[in-house]
C-alpha cells in the first residue's frame, strides 16, 4: 500500500485495511487520530522504524524533549521547523511502504 493509499484509508475507513505491516498499522492509526492506539503499536515495532514513528507522535504531542529522545534512537535529525507533521508523516510512509 502505498503512503498515499494509507493517507486516504486512514481518513476515510473505519477499520485498519488487512494485510499491511505494523508500521503502516501504527501510521494509520495515527493518520486517524487514534494517537494513543498508535503510541501503543509503535512500542512493538522494532528501531529503528519504531522509534522514528515514536518520535513523530511525540513531535504531534508536542513533547519536542521527548521526541529527541525517539529521534536519536532511530538515527535520525529532528524535523526543521518548517516541516509539518503532514509533510513527516508522507515522509515516513513513503519509506516504510
Amino acid at each position: 500500500m502505498t503512503a498515499a493509499e494509507l493517507a486516504q484509508s486512514a481518513q476515510n475507513d473505519d477499520e485498519i485495511p488487512v494485510g499491511i505491516s505494523i508500521e503502516q498499522r501504527a501510521l494509520w492509526l495515527a493518520k486517524a487520530g487514534r494517537w494513543d492506539d498508535s503510541h501503543d503499536l509503535c512500542q512493538d515495532v522494532p528501531d529503528p522504524a519504531g522509534a522514528w514513528i515514536h518520535a513523530y507522535l511525540h513531535r504531534e504531542e508536542g513533547d519536542l524533549g521527548n521526541a529527541s529522545y525517539w529521534y536519536h534512537r532511530a538515527g535520525r535529525q529532528m524535523p526543521a521547523s518548517g516541516v509539518t507533521l503532514a509533510e513527516e508523516w508522507g515522509q515516513i510512509a513513503a519509506t516504510l511502504s
